[in-house]
């Protein structure tokens, strides 16, 4: 008796992926509002952690970009978000889309209010500092001023 090697689309076919859907279509709808949520909230975590740990420097998602998903996902305006943060609709703004770096006390609310870790936010916002400074190269050479060989002679 010869075993015979099982192939791939044996496995894993049209017909199948198309059943795996159907079945994941109807299960979906038996979920509660409630757990439909979770995993909405959970996908933007792991689209924020994800961000974070990527190399692709082509694509820039500013904090407001994740608030915004947040907010979709939570049915909220970022006015309401802002209230909510006792804060300024207009001073939220400047913060979330990179206008102004992000302090201490922000970041915590932002934390608790999405259950992620703080250093998150902090993360997003420094490695779209450096993708902006290393498409700046013009200002890389004017720092260049400023290396301890020009100020120390060796």
């Amino acid at each position: 008796m010869k075993n015979k090697e099982i192939q791939i689309e044996e496995i894993w076919n049209d017909k199948k992926k198309e059943g795996l859907k159907e079945f994941i279509a109807s299960n979906s709808t038996m979920q509660s509002k409630e757990r439909i949520l979770t995993t909405k909230l959970l996908s933007i975590q792991y689209k924020l952690e994800d961000y974070i740990q990527e190399k692709n420097e082509d694509e820039i998602l500013k904090i407001l970009d994740f608030v915004k998903m947040y907010l979709k996902a939570l049915n909220l305006t970022k006015k309401k978000l802002a209230n909510y943060f006792e804060m300024r609709d207009s001073n939220l703004q400047k913060y979330l889309s990179g206008e102004r770096r992000l302090n201490a006390e922000l970041v915590l609310k932002l934390s608790a209010f999405s259950n992620t870790k703080p250093e998150h936010w902090y993360r997003v916002q420094l490695k779209n500092e450096l993708i902006e400074l290393k498409k700046e190269k013009e200002k890389i050479v004017n720092y260049q001023k400023y290396d301890y060989r020009n100020l120390v002679e060796i």
